[in-house]
């Protein structure tokens, strides 16, 4: 199912002074052994979702490289024509899979975006887009705030206004796609909150802490009962502390360099001292960024030791069950459906976490998995990637909707509430839509006993 699409799209502005002849400062600028361990040889080329867009050599993890080699040894410059093909990256790690020489991608365009962010004046219309959006993204009550706007925008039947022309061209940009990508959500959903303490059915293996997140807490909090219940019921004591940080991953894989490192500073110190056995995440993005603040970390004297035990505790929610079975009494009732999983790239390539999830669906009676062309080609949400470069997220999207219809699946789960707002999006602009869940709702709804019609329907489970 290819999709066809003329490039990555400009990118305004231009090079700060001195940028034009010197591309990195001297704060973490990409790493020249990091560089030379490309071979140049194009395994990651079929793996790059930029690539299989557009076949351009500049839009691949091997032409970006170049572009970083070439930028340290002063041949290119911070410019709008090189910033743009380091902007196309969705930083989705496929190609750090691929590759058989062991090239951390994933390092270098962690250590390009704050260059960019530093050396390259964005017009003002894209500064103050950004800077709007993260003056919610990354704070939990903010978040809940728009989460209930919206909710009673629906609830009003104001989404069906917004949908309409005359409407749509007086809405800015980044409104009309934030309303896009927007869930259904129902008030009495977000008044729920998820329980600060729950108590193990039967007898209890470990003590967990459970991340609630920021979007996730907004968006998907019936998702964060629903973890806590399943741990539950395998045994775990469960811990949510009140007030927590955002994780900072939105804003370090967005090159905001400072605010994400201050943002995992406080959510260490909010967690370091909980006596438990591990920092349970059921979003994929933010425990792929929990997992590093250990290396992210690494040159700060305070904060170095205290984030690589940190990470080292951090589990994603389905390698934490993967490992345990369902404590008695509770059982897991059938789920008869043909079910696509789609592997979050955050979870599959960033933590390597491909098994855990299938394992742990698969002794669910009645489920049936199915395979997915184009398994490990990114749907497009990566982050804020979605909102920032509209017009590749849906080539992507548009791309993952027709694998999945092909997949003849009646129901789509993924580990990542990017995906799944991503992937219901394309879904509904193919006129083929599923519901769509995180795994562990369908956990839960199996030892519930849950009827399957309620699945169905697109519920959140409550």
């Amino acid at each position: 199912m290819a999709v066809v699409t003329t490039g990555p799209p400009r990118v305004p502005g231009h090079a700060r002074p001195d940028a034009a002849t010197v591309a990195f400062d001297d704060h973490h600028p990409p790493d020249p052994a990091l560089i030379a361990d490309c071979v140049h040889c194009g395994f990651c080329l079929p793996a790059c979702p930029t690539y299989l867009l557009w076949g351009e050599e500049m839009d691949s993890p091997r032409g970006r490289i170049l572009l970083m080699d070439l930028a340290a040894r002063g041949e290119v410059g911070m410019d709008e024509e090189v910033v743009r093909h380091w902007d196309a990256c969705l930083g989705c790690m496929a190609c750090v899979d691929a590759c058989p020489s062991g090239v951390q991608y994933n390092r270098l365009v962690e250590q390009v975006r704050p260059q960019i962010e530093r050396r390259f004046a964005r017009t003002w219309r894209v500064r103050a887009s950004r800077a709007a959006l993260f003056s919610v993204l990354p704070h939990p009550r903010r978040m809940r705030t728009v989460a209930s706007a919206v909710a009673l925008a629906q609830a009003l039947g104001l989404r069906k206004v917004l949908q309409l022309p005359p409407v749509r061209r007086l809405v800015p940009q980044t409104l009309r796609r934030l309303d896009d990508m927007a869930p259904s959500l129902r008030r009495a959903d977000l008044a729920a909150r998820t329980p600060r303490h729950l108590r193990p059915r039967g007898r209890r293996v470990l003590r967990v802490a459970l991340l609630t997140g920021c979007v996730q807490d907004a968006f998907f909090s019936h998702v964060n009962r629903a973890t806590a219940r399943v741990l539950a019921a395998h045994g775990c004591e469960v811990l949510v502390p009140p007030l927590q940080s955002c994780c900072g991953a939105l804003e370090l894989h967005s090159g905001r360099e400072q605010p994400a490192m201050q943002r995992m500073r406080e959510l260490i110190a909010q967690m370091e001292n909980l006596d438990i056995d591990h920092i349970v995440v059921n979003s994929a993005g933010c425990g792929s960024a929990m997992k590093e603040y250990g290396a992210l970390l690494a040159d700060d004297p305070f904060w170095a030791a205290r984030a690589a035990s940190f990470s080292a505790r951090v589990r994603d929610v389905m390698e934490v069950l993967a490992d345990l079975e369902v404590q008695r009494p509770a059982r897991l009732h059938p789920l008869p459906a043909r079910v696509a999983y789609h592997d979050a790239c955050h979870l599959a390539h960033a933590q390597g976490v491909r098994a855990q999830p299938r394992t742990v669906l698969g002794r669910i009676p009645g489920l049936e998995l199915v395979d997915l062309r184009e398994a490990d080609v990114c749907c497009g949400s990566a982050g804020v990637y979605n909102l920032v470069a509209p017009q590749t997220a849906d080539d992507l999207g548009t791309r993952k909707a027709g694998n999945i219809a092909a997949s003849g699946a009646e129901l789509v789960t993924a580990g990542n509430g990017g995906c799944l707002l991503q992937i219901s999006a394309a879904l509904r602009r193919s006129l083929h839509p599923l519901p769509a869940f995180h795994p562990v709702e369908l956990i839960d709804a199996s030892i519930r006993g849950l009827p399957l019609a309620q699945l169905r329907s697109g519920a959140p489970t409550p």
